[in-house]
Protein backbone atom coordinates (compact mmCIF):
# COMPACT_ATOMS: atom_id res chain seq x y z
CA UNK A 1 0.00 0.00 0.00
CA UNK A 2 3.06 2.43 0.08
CA UNK A 3 2.14 3.96 -3.66
CA UNK A 4 -1.62 5.37 -2.39
CA UNK A 5 -1.90 8.76 -2.18
CA UNK A 6 -3.66 10.78 0.57
CA UNK A 7 -6.86 10.84 -1.36
CA UNK A 8 -7.29 7.02 -1.44
CA UNK A 9 -7.54 6.37 1.97
CA UNK A 10 -10.59 7.90 4.12
CA UNK A 11 -11.14 7.46 7.33
CA UNK A 12 -14.87 7.43 8.78
CA UNK A 13 -17.14 6.42 11.66
CA UNK A 14 -16.77 1.97 10.54
CA UNK A 15 -13.18 2.42 9.88
CA UNK A 16 -10.72 3.20 7.14
CA UNK A 17 -11.80 2.94 3.13
CA UNK A 18 -8.93 2.44 0.77
CA UNK A 19 -9.41 2.55 -2.97
CA UNK A 20 -6.34 0.71 -4.62
CA UNK A 21 -5.51 0.93 -7.97
CA UNK A 22 -3.54 -1.74 -9.87
CA UNK A 23 -3.16 -2.13 -13.99
CA UNK A 24 -6.96 0.23 -14.37
CA UNK A 25 -8.67 -2.31 -12.05
CA UNK A 26 -10.07 -0.52 -8.71
CA UNK A 27 -10.74 -2.39 -5.86
CA UNK A 28 -12.10 -0.59 -2.80
CA UNK A 29 -10.96 -1.94 0.79
CA UNK A 30 -12.41 -1.93 3.99
CA UNK A 31 -9.90 -1.97 7.01
CA UNK A 32 -10.36 -1.89 10.79
CA UNK A 33 -7.68 -0.42 11.65
CA UNK A 34 -5.24 2.40 9.79
CA UNK A 35 -3.50 0.34 6.92
CA UNK A 36 0.43 -0.02 8.09
CA UNK A 37 2.51 -0.22 5.42
CA UNK A 38 4.48 -3.53 4.85
CA UNK A 39 2.08 -5.28 7.15
CA UNK A 40 0.34 -8.44 5.86
CA UNK A 41 -3.43 -8.56 5.55
CA UNK A 42 -6.05 -11.21 5.59
CA UNK A 43 -9.63 -10.86 4.50
CA UNK A 44 -12.86 -12.07 6.55
CA UNK A 45 -16.33 -13.24 4.96
CA UNK A 46 -19.43 -13.48 6.69
CA UNK A 47 -21.50 -16.72 5.16
CA UNK A 48 -24.26 -14.22 4.72
CA UNK A 49 -25.82 -13.73 1.03
CA UNK A 50 -23.30 -11.73 -0.52
CA UNK A 51 -20.52 -14.00 -0.03
CA UNK A 52 -20.08 -15.23 -2.99
CA UNK A 53 -19.75 -11.42 -4.26
CA UNK A 54 -17.18 -10.92 -1.67
CA UNK A 55 -15.03 -14.13 -2.09
CA UNK A 56 -14.94 -13.31 -6.06
CA UNK A 57 -13.65 -9.19 -5.49
CA UNK A 58 -11.07 -11.01 -3.00
CA UNK A 59 -9.86 -13.34 -5.65
CA UNK A 60 -10.00 -10.84 -8.30
CA UNK A 61 -7.64 -8.77 -6.20
CA UNK A 62 -5.00 -11.58 -5.08
CA UNK A 63 -4.83 -12.02 -8.96
CA UNK A 64 -3.92 -8.25 -9.60
CA UNK A 65 -1.57 -8.09 -6.55
CA UNK A 66 0.27 -11.05 -7.72
CA UNK A 67 0.79 -10.07 -11.64
CA UNK A 68 -1.97 -11.70 -13.06
CA UNK A 69 -5.12 -10.43 -14.29
CA UNK A 70 -7.93 -9.72 -12.53
CA UNK A 71 -10.47 -12.07 -14.69
CA UNK A 72 -14.31 -10.78 -15.28
CA UNK A 73 -16.46 -8.81 -12.87
CA UNK A 74 -18.81 -10.11 -10.99
CA UNK A 75 -21.69 -7.94 -12.43
CA UNK A 76 -20.65 -7.31 -15.83
CA UNK A 77 -23.39 -6.60 -17.65
CA UNK A 78 -24.16 -7.62 -21.21
CA UNK A 79 -24.22 -4.16 -23.76
CA UNK A 80 -27.73 -4.49 -24.16
CA UNK A 81 -28.68 -4.38 -20.39
CA UNK A 82 -26.25 -1.46 -20.46
CA UNK A 83 -27.89 0.42 -23.14
CA UNK A 84 -31.48 -0.15 -21.60
CA UNK A 85 -30.22 1.32 -18.48
CA UNK A 86 -28.62 4.48 -19.87
CA UNK A 87 -31.86 5.07 -21.92
CA UNK A 88 -33.72 4.23 -18.14
CA UNK A 89 -31.58 7.24 -16.93
CA UNK A 90 -31.76 9.60 -19.17
CA UNK A 91 -35.85 9.18 -19.56
CA UNK A 92 -35.68 9.60 -16.06
CA UNK A 93 -33.83 13.13 -15.94
CA UNK A 94 -36.41 13.81 -18.89
CA UNK A 95 -39.30 13.04 -16.48
CA UNK A 96 -38.34 14.76 -13.67
CA UNK A 97 -37.37 18.30 -15.29
CA UNK A 98 -41.21 17.84 -16.51
CA UNK A 99 -40.89 17.05 -19.72
CA UNK A 100 -43.95 14.19 -21.43
CA UNK A 101 -43.33 11.16 -22.67
CA UNK A 102 -43.65 12.40 -26.52
CA UNK A 103 -40.69 14.85 -25.78
CA UNK A 104 -38.43 12.17 -23.79
CA UNK A 105 -39.01 9.56 -26.72
CA UNK A 106 -38.60 12.36 -29.13
CA UNK A 107 -35.09 12.99 -27.43
CA UNK A 108 -34.47 9.51 -27.17
CA UNK A 109 -35.44 7.84 -30.26
CA UNK A 110 -35.13 11.32 -32.60
CA UNK A 111 -38.55 13.28 -33.67
CA UNK A 112 -38.57 11.30 -36.80
CA UNK A 113 -39.04 8.03 -35.53
CA UNK A 114 -42.40 9.80 -33.05
CA UNK A 115 -45.51 9.96 -34.98
CA UNK A 116 -47.72 13.13 -35.30
CA UNK A 117 -50.78 11.02 -35.18
CA UNK A 118 -51.77 7.76 -33.17
CA UNK A 119 -48.77 8.73 -30.63
CA UNK A 120 -51.10 6.79 -27.79
CA UNK A 121 -50.79 3.90 -29.04
CA UNK A 122 -47.48 4.02 -30.41
CA UNK A 123 -45.30 1.28 -29.08
CA UNK A 124 -42.54 4.03 -28.35
CA UNK A 125 -44.70 5.52 -26.45
CA UNK A 126 -45.01 2.25 -24.23
CA UNK A 127 -41.23 1.87 -24.05
CA UNK A 128 -40.56 5.37 -23.22
CA UNK A 129 -43.17 5.03 -20.29
CA UNK A 130 -41.30 1.61 -19.51
CA UNK A 131 -37.80 3.41 -19.28
CA UNK A 132 -39.16 5.91 -17.23
CA UNK A 133 -40.76 3.02 -14.59
CA UNK A 134 -37.05 1.40 -14.51
CA UNK A 135 -35.27 5.11 -14.27
CA UNK A 136 -37.63 5.59 -11.23
CA UNK A 137 -37.23 1.69 -9.43
CA UNK A 138 -33.44 3.02 -10.22
CA UNK A 139 -33.73 6.00 -8.27
CA UNK A 140 -36.01 4.16 -5.38
CA UNK A 141 -33.14 1.41 -4.56
CA UNK A 142 -32.98 -0.50 -7.43
CA UNK A 143 -30.18 0.48 -8.29
CA UNK A 144 -28.49 -2.17 -5.68
CA UNK A 145 -30.01 -5.31 -7.90
CA UNK A 146 -27.53 -4.31 -10.25
CA UNK A 147 -24.98 -6.15 -8.48
CA UNK A 148 -27.16 -9.51 -7.48
CA UNK A 149 -27.98 -9.37 -11.10
CA UNK A 150 -25.15 -12.10 -11.89
CA UNK A 151 -25.90 -14.33 -8.83
CA UNK A 152 -29.49 -15.05 -9.87
CA UNK A 153 -28.77 -15.48 -13.71
CA UNK A 154 -26.50 -17.96 -12.16
CA UNK A 155 -27.83 -20.32 -9.62
CA UNK A 156 -30.60 -20.64 -12.15
CA UNK A 157 -28.63 -22.15 -14.67
CA UNK A 158 -25.99 -23.90 -12.27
Amino acid sequence: MAHLSGGEIRQAADGWHVVVRVREVEHRLWLRQPPVIGESYAAQFLFDSDFEIRTHAARRLWRTLNGRAAGPSYHDLSPQRRKRLVLALRALDGRTEGNTYRTIASVLFGEKRIPERAWKTHDLRNKTIRLVQTGVALMRGGYRNLLHQSRRNKRKSG
